[in-house]
């Protein structure tokens, strides 16, 4: 059995592993990182051109299952997936790991775009923590605030005029990200709701330091789609689909 996986997430490289030994594993990185952490099996790099292009590769590479384990805000990816999946008559599954969920103590501030975000910014702080990628810094190049943009590889203008750029990849400790906000007297959080584990201790630091943080709403994913919320249960379905 061929699986391809459209990954570039944890959750992709450990279900590239566990499926190897029981399947061809070629895993899918769209190329948005200069040196990703590749996953075990064949890795293909780059785009397919739309959603004809991967029916077509799908058919001329054998691809029997199709798993989408792209990040949350990939939403092109995703309906591309479904497109070339029902053309192709591959069947897919929709790896979607559950969104963060606000607690007790927690100030959030939901929106739905980056847009939405930058405009929120103002009454709620003075040195913003941007952990929303180096994509779309743009939207934030009027804000008058000073910024920390974290990200993995080093962004490109435009940008803030008042910016700090931490290039770090998770995951992150609790420990780490209370130092990082006290050091940098951070007082608001902008992030998107990718909720990855790796990543969610900025925000137990964020309600402890009572910073307020704005929360990026997941775009929407196609609905008709069968899914999985674990590594676990998509490793058993593709088991099951033998």
């Amino acid at each position: 059995m061929h699986v391809l996986i459209l990954g570039g997430t944890a959750e992709a490289r450990v279900l590239a592993g566990l499926l190897r030994p029981h399947a061809r594993v070629t895993s899918s990185l769209a190329g948005r990182v200069a040196a990703p952490r590749l996953p075990e099996g064949e890795v293909r790099i780059g785009g397919f051109g739309g959603a004809d292009g991967l029916a077509r590769w799908i058919g001329e590479h054998g691809v029997d299952r199709v798993i989408d384990a792209t990040h949350p805000f990939a939403e092109r990816i995703s309906f591309h997936a479904a497109r070339a999946a029902a053309t192709a008559h591959v069947p897919l599954l929709a790896l979607r790991r559950p969104g963060w969920v606000p607690v007790d103590g927690d100030d959030w501030h939901d929106v739905g775009s980056l847009e939405e975000a930058a405009a929120a910014l103002p009454g709620l702080g003075e040195k913003v923590f941007l952990t929303t990628g180096r994509m779309g810094l743009a939207v934030f190049a009027a804000c008058p605030q000073w910024f920390l943009v974290r990200s993995v590889d080093a962004p490109e203008p435009p940008m803030p005029a008042r910016t700090e750029v931490l290039l770090d990849r998770g995951p992150f400790t609790l420990e780490g990200e209370r130092e990082l906000l006290a050091r940098h007297r951070i007082d608001v959080l902008v992030t998107k709701d990718s909720g990855a584990a790796a990543t969610a201790p900025k925000l137990t630091a964020a309600r402890e330091a009572g910073i307020p943080v704005v929360v990026v709403r997941r775009p929407p994913v196609p609905q008709d789609v069968e899914t999985a919320a674990s590594v676990e249960e998509a490793a058993a379905w593709v088991m099951r689909e033998r």
